[in-house]
């Protein structure tokens, strides 16, 4: 059992070992850095992060990546990823602007950024307004059972909770109401700027 235990731990640990590195040893030894680098501004990596990741992913396999021609792929791959169609992609997905795109982009990123972010927000406004108002009808349930079993005395304390959680429901189903409004502007927005892309 405890050798079972042990082998168990080496596998764990070799699992988030690996899981830390950038690349695979067979990219280190393909040598590709142009790829590599243009797959890394693609996807928007921070350039210095990202590259360092690399230099301790090929040490494993003794292979020193080429920076330049890492940062000649990488400036290819940040090109495409500073669009205005990448920036709603990133920022629908909640993901914040990370400043890496050049000035002569980064209106277009950010444009599109807003809109994303703008529609992510309020999904997940949605969302917690939902969560919120399940737990004070379950709440108000739980209140409504016990109303029937404790005696009179204690009955009027109970309604008095019952009428100021139907109150707070009222409110959360009011701001519901108007999140899904605003929701349904932001992704007419987003509609509208896509169909401009």
């Amino acid at each position: 059992m405890l050798r079972l235990l042990s082998i168990f731990a080496v596998i764990g640990i070799s699992l988030l070992l690996t899981s830390c590195y950038t690349i695979s040893k067979k990219e280190c030894l393909a040598g590709d850095w142009k790829g590599i680098g243009f797959t890394d501004g693609f996807n928007g990596y921070q350039p210095q992060a990202r590259f360092e990741g690399h230099i301790k992913s090929c040490k494993r396999v003794k292979v020193v990546p080429n920076l330049t021609l890492w940062n000649q792929g990488y400036k290819k791959g940040l090109l495409r990823y500073c669009t205005a169609s990448s920036g709603l992609w990133e920022g629908q997905h909640g993901y914040g602007y990370n400043g890496l795109c050049p000035p002569k982009t980064e209106a277009e990123f950010l444009r599109g950024h807003e809109l994303g972010y703008r529609q992510y927000s309020l999904e997940a406004e949605l969302e917690r307004l939902k969560d919120e108002a399940n737990d004070k009808e379950e709440e108000l349930e739980d209140l409504s059972e016990k109303l029937k079993t404790v005696p009179e005395a204690q009955k009027y304390e109970i309604r008095s909770d019952i009428r100021d959680l139907e109150w707070e429901l009222t409110k959360i189903r009011d701001k519901q109401r108007d999140v899904e409004s605003d929701l349904y502007l932001a992704e007419g927005a987003v509609a509208r700027f896509r169909s401009q892309l």
